[in-house]
């Protein structure tokens, strides 16, 4: 199952753990709404950052669980918690990188016609 989702909506946090709790293997894609949710792209590079060090879905768990702490130093704790080395988690998540595939989510998303998060896709169609 394809699942386009932005960390800083409350309509994907409510429905992560039904989504998660599926007995389909979650792709994730990036779908940050900025415009909605300012903090969501920074958000999404620490997911990816976190990823990076095999960490991605403890990560969204952790941000999609406790929304309210979402500026730097609560994501830098994140990392702490998640045993993430910290300077390689910060230059990754300000990488051009890791803005690229955020990016590349995002417009595979509106090509793929989402409008709204969360959004799931399975083999047959959008869910």
């Amino acid at each position: 199952m394809i699942v386009y989702a932005d960390l800083g909506c409350a309509h994907c946090a409510a429905a992560w753990t039904e989504i998660a709790a599926r007995p389909a293997q979650i792709v994730f894609r990036h779908f940050p709404v900025a415009s909605k949710h300012p903090r969501s792209p920074a958000l999404h590079a620490a997911a990816e950052a976190a990823g990076l060090q095999g960490h991605f879905f403890e990560m969204v768990d952790s941000l999609y669980a406790d929304r309210g702490h979402v500026d730097d130093p609560h994501l830098w704790q994140r990392a702490e918690r998640l045993d993430l080395d910290l300077e390689r988690f910060e230059a990754n998540r300000r990488s051009p990188e890791v803005e690229a595939r955020v990016r590349r989510d995002f417009e595979s998303g509106i090509r793929a016609g989402v409008t709204t998060t969360p959004a799931l896709f399975s083999s047959e169609g959008r869910v």
